[in-house]
């Protein structure tokens, strides 16, 4: 059963008149409501506060990296474990071919019911689910394979064994290999975005976020809390962390921002997969075009120009 949004409570009863009307094979009064979706769609989703946008963002429904790589890979090959301590359900890693084109895809992976969310630490990862990354975009670099990285967590797990195994540096180390790997890499935000946990897949060639994904330093929850001790301030929060691909887009700290189905990527997995697969293929045909040299340039300016200002 469809899950729906408190915004949302006017298309979810159109929808419950459409179904009504199938079932009574009433054709007019299938057209008319369908006419009156389109319409209030519109209406809704074409003014969407960025707080609505942030529940859209971790959309129980919303499509996981899991369900992404089952639409765009062929003969995808899982790889396990980072040969030091464990594996991590919270990150994926995959070999395969996108549209013809050999692919290391690594994704996080937050899970569905509680037993699956359990497993996958709620889409949190510890430090050898990092190291794991790692250890796959080192065998994608030496075999000369371009990267997808799909983003989707709350942040990095902050437990107190995560922390004993170096999460921190886990993260740290990302951040430097990743910024000088020799191969195309393509990061893109497909749900939530949180903190240093997203950060350590997002350092790449090219950043991109779906429309109704999101990208922030802390949650709102967390932000209320720290500076107003008050829970009811999330909305202000969001607001004020400017954490929207929009919001990003102008701040130059993202390259593109990717159109999903206006109702949701949770509503139409299979035109958002397509959207990310022609990104990533076209985003690689252009690195490739590009000396190795050239490229790694282009990335360190990308990368050092975060944050930078100029005085007028």
């Amino acid at each position: 059963m469809a899950t729906y949004l408190d915004f949302e409570s006017k298309i979810e009863k159109i929808q419950h008149e459409i179904v009504s009307a199938h079932a009574i094979a009433n054709l007019e009064a299938v057209e008319k409501y369908q006419k009156e979706l389109e319409k209030e769609v519109e209406k809704t989703f074409g003014s969407l506060s960025d707080y609505q946008k942030l529940q859209l963002a971790r959309h129980p429904d919303r499509p996981y990296s899991l369900d992404y790589i089952k639409l765009l890979m062929d003969d995808a090959y899982e790889i396990h474990g980072d040969r030091a301590f464990r594996d991590d359900p919270a990150i994926l890693c995959y070999i395969g071919w996108i549209g013809g084109q050999k692919t290391m895809l690594i994704g996080e992976q937050k899970g569905r019911g509680v037993k699956n969310k359990i497993k996958r630490n709620f889409g949190m990862p510890n430090p050898e689910g990092y190291r794991k990354a790692l250890r796959a975009v080192r065998l994608a670099e030496k075999f000369d394979i371009p990267v997808l990285m799909l983003i989707d967590t709350p942040g990095a797990y902050p437990g107190l064994g995560a922390e004993e195994r170096g999460q921190s540096e886990a993260i740290a180390r990302n951040l430097f290999e990743f910024s000088a790997t020799k191969v195309p890499m393509v990061s893109i935000v497909i749900g939530e975005g949180g903190s240093g946990g997203a950060l350590a897949i997002g350092v790449a060639d090219k950043l991109a976020m779906l429309r109704y994904s999101v990208f922030a330093v802390i949650s709102p929850e967390g932000c209320s809390a720290i500076l107003w001790n008050d829970p009811s301030k999330v909305e202000t929060a969001t607001k004020a962390l400017k954490i929207t691909p929009s919001d990003l887009l102008e701040h130059k700290l993202v390259d593109d921002v990717l159109d999903e189905p206006l109702i949701g990527a949770h509503r139409d997995k299979v035109t958002t997969a397509e959207a990310i697969k022609t990104y990533f293929l076209e985003s690689v045909k252009a690195l490739r075009e590009l000396s190795l040299d050239e490229m790694l340039d282009q990335r360190y300016k990308r990368l050092t120009a975060v944050g930078a200002y100029s005085e007028k």
